[in-house]
């Protein structure tokens, strides 16, 4: 029989075979929430949603359209020229009192470090391992483009008013060479007003924690209108549901997309992005001293040559140096000049001092480093250490 009546003893609540109604134990009607439906929406907008633009065919939206190619060059480049000649330096090793305070420094700032080696070894040698380092730096300049989308308040809309220009002829900001940066530009003349794909033009979209119905169980009573036997539960006055707090009872939000404005300004965006990458080659040393090491310090700055495309080192006394610039920059120019525009390259050695230290203690010999401009001490066997313990 229809809408025959059925008594559930649990949780005194009272059904219909009509799931759009339910009554309470007291006769008052209880608020209904409809089966959850899909309210995510679209996850990516829709391909009809962007134009083809001339020049722009391959662009996509989201993940952006890959790095564009630079055009060939349309008038010469300047040559590379070869740098200054290298002046000769000859940097002395560093004295017994530096070496020493340098030692000192290092153990006092060791918790566990007892500082006794440090001010009472006796220095028997000090030998100098001072290498080179060469580092190659080149600045560049890629551009990217992809389809974007902002809620229209009034932008201008200019798509088809002209052929847009090609993305490697809109201009950019005058970048500060070697400074890594970014800017984003609109593509001129591909702007254009499109229905939100998010809310279909509604500007609102339904409410995702109570799947649109404005409403959800009550937590307290768990939808049964009582707490404690008769008790009728405070919380959602029997109703057996609360209004959804998210919407304010509302079932529905202002769409994320276009901010309730209900359309959207769909344009190709253009990003412009300025990479300095840096390599670095440091020659070998028998001192024992790890090269790791060396690249946390600064050395003495030899030679310097910085312009569009650097011309390889040549005549320096290390041959090895000379190898790595020739190596290097055939690596930097062959890498980045396929996806993207050199606009200037620098080349610098530095000659960083490096002083094996030997001393002894208690009748022990030991040793350390001092390397840098920085004076940094590398001492792993450290002979007066103990376990520290925090409480």
């Amino acid at each position: 029989m229809e809408n025959q009546p059925i008594m559930s003893h649990q949780n005194r609540t009272y059904g219909v075979a009509n799931p759009g109604y339910v009554q309470t134990a007291e006769g008052a009607p209880a608020m209904f929430a409809p089966p959850a439906a899909d309210s995510q929406g679209p996850s990516a907008p829709p391909a009809s949603m962007f134009d083809s633009v001339p020049g722009y065919e391959g662009t996509v939206a989201g993940g952006g359209g890959g790095f564009l190619p630079p055009p060939m060059p349309t008038h010469p480049v300047p040559q590379p020229e070869p740098g200054p000649q290298q002046p000769h330096w000859n940097i002395p090793s560093i004295s017994e009192e530096t070496a020493r305070e340098a030692f000192v420094l290092f153990a006092s700032s060791k918790c566990c470090y007892n500082a006794s080696p440090a001010k009472d070894g006796v220095i028997t040698n000090m030998e100098a391992f001072n290498t080179y380092r060469y580092r190659l730096e080149t600045f560049t300049e890629s551009r990217s483009t992809e389809w974007s989308h902002e809620p229209y308040s009034g932008q201008p809309v200019d798509a088809f008013a002209q052929p847009p220009p090609g993305p490697w002829d809109i201009p950019a900001k005058s970048p500060n060479f070697f400074m890594d940066d970014k800017q984003i530009i609109r593509v001129p003349n591909t702007s254009s007003l499109k229905s939100c794909h998010s809310c279909v033009g509604m500007g609102r979209t339904p409410c995702k924690d109570c799947a649109g119905a404005g409403n959800k169980v009550c937590w307290v009573c768990n939808g049964s209108g009582f707490r404690h036997g008769d008790d009728r539960c405070h919380h959602c006055s029997g109703r057996g549901r609360e209004n959804c707090t998210r919407c304010h009872g509302q079932g529905a939000k202002q769409c994320e997309t276009c901010h309730g404005k209900q359309q959207l300004l769909v344009y190709i965006k253009l990003t412009v992005k300025w990479a300095n990458s840096s390599d670095n080659y440091v020659v070998e040393q028998s001192s024992g001293l790890r090269l790791d090491n060396l690249s946390k310090v600064t050395g003495k700055e030899l030679f310097k040559d910085s312009q569009y495309m650097v011309y390889p080192v040549m005549g320096f006394p290390d041959a090895t140096v000379v190898n790595a610039a020739q190596r290097l920059v055939n690596e930097h120019q062959s890498k980045f000049s396929q996806t993207s525009r050199i606009l200037q390259q620098r080349q610098t050695i530095e000659l960083i001092p490096v002083t094996k230290v030997t001393y002894s203690w208690k009748g022990n010999s030991h040793l350390y480093f001092v390397y840098g401009n920085e004076f940094q001490v590398n001492a792993d066997n450290y002979p007066a250490t103990c376990c520290c313990t925090i409480m």
